[in-house]
């Protein structure tokens, strides 16, 4: 009789055993698969880079350091420029006053002190998307190639200090400054001519009229003046470049983007740990761009490859042509 309880509690046991495993065993969920590696489009080569820089490459460092900056807003540069259309009866402080409560990022912001800098941007929309989608993905190589084609326009004696401009070296690099303090007159090139051997254009490169040379070397005509918007936080005086670690300078510190329309490969295939001790990344806009579920976004362009979408955006570019703008006054001087 002992033996046949003890064989009945194992068998027992046993069923027990049988019964509960498998149920346990069905609340266990699987382990998630890992995710899939984004697939990392080509970088721009130092030539692309350049033809890239080419046509703003020798404005001022602060002018310089706007447009890269707000070259990440496409479609606020879009909104900024129609607005500034809508409104261009607004000069001088009434401007200024009007535009500080906009919604649009600082450096969109300070472009309306440059109305046809802006609308420039606004109808070459696929070379501002793609400098924007080169500015967050190879920022130190898109300052490298402003360096270089200076030092090509200088070698061309194309670029040189005038009544309007200083040029001087600042240990390797060559710095561009207004020589009023509230006054800021813009070269006007031919941006593939001005550099030397010349450059294959920009395709399908609208020449906005008033900026640009159709002959070698550089003029001066329109006087922009950017005192009445000093006073507000985002005007030209909060702008400049911080050369040696190739990052862009708003209010004294590295401008930090919060723009979504690119996306930021680099920032995304490193680890949390190194883009946190990365210092470098302090000055990549904010790291990888992510929409509200906290997924990268693959972002409006696709690259360095002048696709459909930012074809789309010159289009729109194009369509929105409301003639050209100028500065504050005229002034200057001749060709250099």
């Amino acid at each position: 009789m002992r033996r046949f309880q003890e064989a009945l509690a194992i068998f027992l046991a046993g069923c027990l055993v049988l019964t509960t495993v498998p149920g346990g065993l069905a609340f266990q969920s699987p382990p998630p698969p890992p995710p899939p590696m984004p697939v990392q489009g080509a970088q721009a080569t130092p030539e692309q880079l350049q033809e890239l820089v080419a046509p703003i490459a020798l404005y001022p460092d602060s002018l310089v350091a706007q447009i890269l900056a707000a070259s990440i807003y496409p479609d606020q540069i879009v909104e900024a420029d129609r607005w500034l259309q809508d409104h261009g009866n607004l000069k001088g402080a009434a401007l200024a006053q009007a535009v500080d409560p906009q919604s649009w990022d600082p450096s969109v912001k300070a472009l309306t002190a440059f109305p046809s800098v802006l609308a420039n941007m606004d109808k070459n929309l696929s070379w501002t998307s793609s400098l924007g989608q080169a500015y967050v993905n190879q920022q130190a190589d898109v300052m490298n190639a402003v360096q270089v084609m200076r030092q090509r326009a200088q070698a061309a004696g194309n670029l040189k200090s005038t009544p309007q401009e200083r040029v001087y070296d600042n240990g390797p690099n060559i710095v561009i400054d207004p020589v009023a303090p509230d006054v800021v007159y813009l070269p006007q090139y031919d941006p593939w001519l001005v550099y030397g051997a010349p450059l294959a254009p920009w395709p399908g490169w609208y020449w906005y009229p008033g900026l640009y040379l159709t002959v070698p070397g550089i003029a001066f005509g329109l006087g922009f003046g950017i005192g009445f918007f000093g006073g507000f936080g985002w005007g030209w005086g909060h702008w400049g470049f911080d050369w040696g670690h190739r990052a862009i300078l708003f209010n004294r510190g590295p401008y930090i983007s919060r723009g979504n329309t690119f996306f930021n490969r680099n920032a995304f295939l490193r680890s949390p740990a190194a883009r946190l001790n990365n210092r470098s990344e302090m000055f990549r806009g904010g790291g990888a761009f992510r929409g509200n579920a906290g997924a990268p976004r693959a972002g409006a362009f696709g690259g360095f490859n002048r696709g459909a979408a930012e074809r789309g955006f010159s289009e729109r570019g194009f369509r929105s042509f409301g003639g050209a703008r100028g500065g504050g006054f005229h002034g200057g001087g001749g060709r250099r």
